[in-house]
């Protein structure tokens, strides 16, 4: 069996041009576009779902303790202060602090929780 050189390096070309061909493939421009648009998708509904949604929420219950405040609600604000509503215009109100009738003027979105309705406290 007479090999001769020259057919012994062409055997070798063929074997790595076929390894180099089946080794790559052609990329599909859809999957790249895919493989990016599918996890931002996915982060942005797990942030509209888990940060955006609940705190949409939270606000707009503030905004309706807020808006349903009455005269003779037990409040407590931001600040920490305790008293009872006295008066209540557009966006202030008055609140009475101690027995001594310290009246102070607030904004009604420094009101953090109503802690007794004017209608439980009768």
């Amino acid at each position: 069996m007479d090999v001769s050189p020259d057919k012994s390096i062409m055997d070798l070309f063929h074997y790595l041009d076929a390894a180099a061909e089946a080794g790559t493939e052609t990329a599909n421009p859809l999957t790249s576009i895919l493989t990016l648009v599918i996890p931002l998708a996915l982060c942005g509904v797990f942030f509209y779902f888990f940060l955006y949604k609940p705190q949409k929420k939270q606000e707009k219950e503030a905004t309706s303790m807020r808006d349903n405040l009455q005269v003779g609600d037990e409040i407590t604000t931001i600040g920490g202060i305790i008293g009872k509503v006295v008066s209540i215009k557009d966006e202030t109100m008055v609140i009475e602090t101690t027995r001594d009738a310290t009246k102070i003027r607030l904004l009604k979105s420094a009101v953090r929780s109503v802690d007794v309705k004017a209608e439980d406290a009768q």
